[in-house]
């Protein structure tokens, strides 16, 4: 029953959603942007995710045809985030159903090793958008051991015979004992994948840059 009232709302707002009254919203609250971070897909900020709002951290050119650009909220830090959005835009033509089935097989090898992980697939009535969601739990080397639930959302675009590709990702992390924060991370899923369904996916000018180097 959950999953059929999900994929109700994925329908009826994913495709119906319309952004002028968050792009009036934006231009009244913009979040100042660090001047070494360029804003390569033009998105109006913050970003509202699940009550939340999320500042530009970090932009990269990839490559010619891919840009990544990650959101932090206003009190977080990167490198040791609690919540964290990730965009992927690639002006270019990917097939969905093959960068899904690359997602689900990274994860599949993670449960291997893995007893906390689990996996969804969600896709949308009418084919356009696909979910994957996912929960994983790490131990670094340094610092406390997290559990980690993420979803990412996989949309394409044919706009006038231009076609590009999405992936929106949303990451939250909860620190500790990894059993603990698997379940309590696995109580939050309902809320956070109706979150993901209604939350609309930014409206993109992509600005190309020169491909930074690898360090």
């Amino acid at each position: 029953m959950k999953n059929k009232i999900l994929l109700s709302a994925f329908c009826i707002v994913t495709l119906t959603v319309n952004f002028r009254a968050q792009e009036t919203k934006a231009e009244e609250t913009t979040a100042v942007v660090p001047a070494e971070v360029i804003d390569r897909l033009n998105i109006p900020g913050p970003i509202t995710f699940d009550n939340n709002e999320f500042i530009l951290a970090m932009s990269k050119q990839n490559s010619p045809t891919w840009v990544q650009q990650q959101y932090i909220m206003r009190d977080d830090e990167l490198r040791n985030y609690r919540e964290l959005i990730n965009i992927s835009y690639f002006d270019k033509e990917i097939d969905m159903e093959t960068a899904v089935k690359q997602k689900v097989d990274f994860i599949e090898k993670r449960k291997s090793k893995d007893k906390n992980t689990f996996m969804d697939v969600t896709e949308s009535p009418d084919g356009k958008e696909i979910i994957v969601d996912y929960l994983t739990t790490d131990t670094p080397k340094e610092g406390e051991s997290f559990a980690e639930y993420n979803l990412d959302r996989f949309k394409s675009y044919d706009v006038n015979g231009k076609k590009s590709f999405v992936i929106f990702s949303y990451s939250k992390r909860t620190a500790g004992d990894l059993k603990y924060a698997s379940r309590s991370l696995s109580k939050e899923r309902s809320r956070l994948m109706e979150a993901a369904i209604k939350t609309a996916i930014p409206p993109i000018t992509y600005k190309p840059t020169a491909v930074e180097p690898k360090k």
